[in-house]
């Protein structure tokens, strides 16, 4: 994903080129947890390259001002190499369409806002907590999306205070669904396995959308790419889901809805603990 960034602050000093490896960055919440900590670096461009792990910065100065603010998120980055930036070098960020990306943005805000009433309601009457905490998990991307969206153009603090009020949303949504699996093994209630499974094929139709309204953006800037990345990963839950549906229907048993809820409520919390650990 290619990207300019604090271009306010670029001068006619020399440029380096430093390339981190982050072990721990791999979806739109890790890539917008470090645009925040490196909103006030000298920074003039990012490339970040989540499936390899790899995040390229054009900076000014050493790059130890590039990797000491990257360290507190505890995502694993290291420093692999750095050298000035030859005068004749392309620059890490690409032009983008960002009008047509912004657009593909909203819609999956949209679809993902709309499915997680769905699916929380649906999971409600259902008594699943598959689908409850599958309905977080499309909060969880539209929180990503809403913050990507609400950012463009605004302060370091301004980005900042909406990470954290996502992140607080999904921290109460994540302990809620964790809750709602105890109050269910408590209560021993059988889930509507044809529910389960009827719902998540309309998650899994809505999170194939975005992956092709994705699709011809996704080499056009590091948010899209993760997004497709995020969105793919999305499509497993409601894979997962699906399952523990049909195993209900086959056993009888409450157990794979409550193990499935309680694993994607899980992944679900990390994400906001993560979150909320920015300073």
């Amino acid at each position: 994903m290619h990207s300019p960034a604090n271009s306010a602050q670029a001068s006619d000093r020399p440029l380096s080129r430093s390339v981190f490896r982050i072990p721990g960055m791999d979806c739109p919440s890790e890539e917008q947890m470090i645009r925040l900590r490196l909103a006030d670096a000298p920074v003039t461009a990012l490339d970040f390259d989540l499936p390899g792990r790899r995040l390229t910065v054009d900076h000014e100065g050493e790059a130890t001002a590039i990797l000491t603010p990257l360290l507190p998120l505890g995502f694993g980055a290291e420093l692999v190499e750095t050298g000035p930036l030859p005068a004749d070098a392309a620059p890490a960020a690409a032009t983008t369409d960002d009008a047509a990306q912004t657009r593909v943005l909203w819609w999956l805000l949209a679809i993902n806002a709309a499915m997680f009433v769905v699916e929380i309601v649906a999971g409600w009457w259902a008594r699943s907590t598959g689908l409850i905490a599958d309905a977080l998990d499309m909060f969880a991307d539209a929180a990503v999306y809403g913050v990507a969206l609400f950012a463009v153009g605004r302060s370091a603090a301004h980005k900042l205070g909406a990470a954290r009020l996502a992140g607080m949303l999904e921290l109460l949504l994540a302990l809620g669904a964790l809750s709602e699996v105890v109050r269910r093994m408590a209560a021993g209630s059988l889930p509507e396995a044809p529910a389960m499974i009827g719902i998540s094929l309309l998650a899994l139709a809505a999170n194939v959308a975005c992956l092709l309204m994705l699709a011809r953006h996704r080499d056009g800037g590091a948010h899209m790419r993760a997004s497709y990345i995020f969105s793919a990963n999305d499509v497993i839950a409601n894979l997962g889901v699906i399952a523990a549906g049909v195993l209900v229907s086959l056993t009888a048993s409450p157990w794979p809805d409550w193990i499935i809820g309680t694993l994607i409520a899980l992944v679900v919390l990390a994400g906001a603990i993560r979150i909320l650990r920015m300073r």
